[in-house]
């Protein structure tokens, strides 16, 4: 191992002066196991730090056909590797000179032997991105729960479920992310399963609540929940009564007991989604009739109830209205909009934002997004989008 000796022949050498540098000299060495694979370098910022250094894991998840991704506890980070010019050395113990403490009489130069462990010169950088959730509902409607049915009890032994753990390994999505999808796609658990109602199931139950509200005269913003449950028990189990609720109602107390006020924009979507799925496309006048008529009376019917959910032709004659649902559409940007201008050559942003609006990243507007992946031009006065990619029309012409 080099002295201090040597050391100070060496910046006589190199013409350095000694006063230039800092007082302490670490003199590097390699381990005997020294390795350029047996380490990976991650950059953190300052919330992860705070993350790992409170105790807390950050997990890697994908499947071996997916890219990976990390996730804490509420957030999920793509995984991109970064190479430096500069080879970063790992040395266990080594120490910054602010954090190196020197005695307080002493002048002279101190001389610190380190051993490196590990060579890179790459290192993965971390950037928050949206969750990958489609992959969740896929997963779960491949068993949708259609109630407690002899045939169901016969076969549920058979059948492909997920329990919360088995969803954290499939899932590109921190458990915070998961848990509040699963309450945005109405999903529950069921014997410790996660599972997606049937939709004509979820129907039944809904109607058998609205019915009860309107025979026990109630308000829509105030349906007893023990009431709700001693009434439907004989029809449906009573988790399923107040999941029910839970899914189309806001839950409240009141003289310590239980109500829950329907949200009737849930309400009327949902039954809008029960009238779509009948026909590819519906005329819009004779649609938002019988829309209007189906919702539960005293429940009114609006088109901006079915953002992301139904699209309005107003070009073509007479007006149309077909389903077309966010979550159909991809998950990658690019292919979003690629998606969406072969549905159509051309949209209004009032069209088109529903269905780009889940897209934006932190402080991006559906603004940036269009700037990015489409050209406006003007029509009749009026600002439309299309694809920055040449259509075939164009191109045979």
């Amino acid at each position: 191992m080099r002295t201090l000796a040597e050391v100070q022949a060496t910046l006589q050498i190199a013409k350095l002066k000694e006063e230039d540098l800092q007082s302490t000299v670490h003199c590097l060495s390699f381990g005997d196991s020294i390795s350029s694979t047996d380490y990976c370098l991650m950059e953190l910022d300052d919330t992860l730090c705070k993350h790992i250094e409170s105790g807390k894991s950050l997990v890697i998840r994908g499947d071996k056909d997916e890219r990976a991704v990390l996730c804490s506890e509420d957030q999920t980070y793509d995984l991109k590797i970064a190479d430096t010019s500069n080879l970063l050395l790992l040395v266990p113990g080594c120490k910054t000179p602010e954090q190196l403490v020197a005695c307080a009489d002493s002048e002279t130069s101190q001389l610190v032997h380190a051993q490196i462990w590990g060579l890179s010169n790459s290192y993965w950088e971390l950037r928050k991105q949206r969750p990958r959730l489609k992959k969740l509902k896929k997963l779960l409607m491949e068993n949708p729960y259609e109630g407690p049915t002899p045939a169901y009890e016969e076969d549920t032994h058979t059948m492909q479920k997920y329990t919360m753990m088995d969803l954290l390994e499939r899932i590109q999505a921190s458990e915070e992310e998961i848990k509040a999808q699963l309450k945005t796609i109405h999903a529950c658990e069921i014997d410790g399963y996660w599972r997606m109602l049937d939709f004509d199931y979820e129907m039944k139950l809904l109607g058998h609540v609205t019915q009860l509200v309107d025979s026990e005269s109630w308000s829509f913003s105030k349906v007893s929940l023990r009431v709700s449950l001693e009434e439907l028990a004989p029809l449906e189990p009573r988790e399923m009564i107040e999941h029910c609720l839970n899914c189309y109602g806001r839950r409240y107390t009141e003289h310590g007991e239980t109500f829950y006020a329907l949200d009737e924009d849930s309400v009327c979507r949902a039954t809008a989604l029960m009238l779509l799925q009948n026909a590819v496309k519906f005329n819009l006048a004779e649609f938002l009739e019988v829309w209007q008529q189906s919702v539960p009376e005293g429940m009114g019917t609006r088109l901006d109830q079915l953002r992301s959910l139904a699209l309005v032709d107003r070009s073509s004659r007479p007006e149309t209205l077909s389903l077309l649902r966010v979550e159909d559409l991809p998950e990658d940007t690019l292919e979003r909009f690629n998606r969406l201008f072969t549905m159509r050559e051309k949209w209004t942003e009032e069209d088109i934002t529903p269905y780009i609006q889940d897209l934006c990243g932190e402080k991006q507007t559906t603004g940036a997004l269009l700037t990015k992946y489409a050209r406006s031009s003007m029509q009749k006065g009026i600002k439309v989008y299309n694809s920055r990619r040449p259509s075939s029309v164009a191109n045979d012409d």
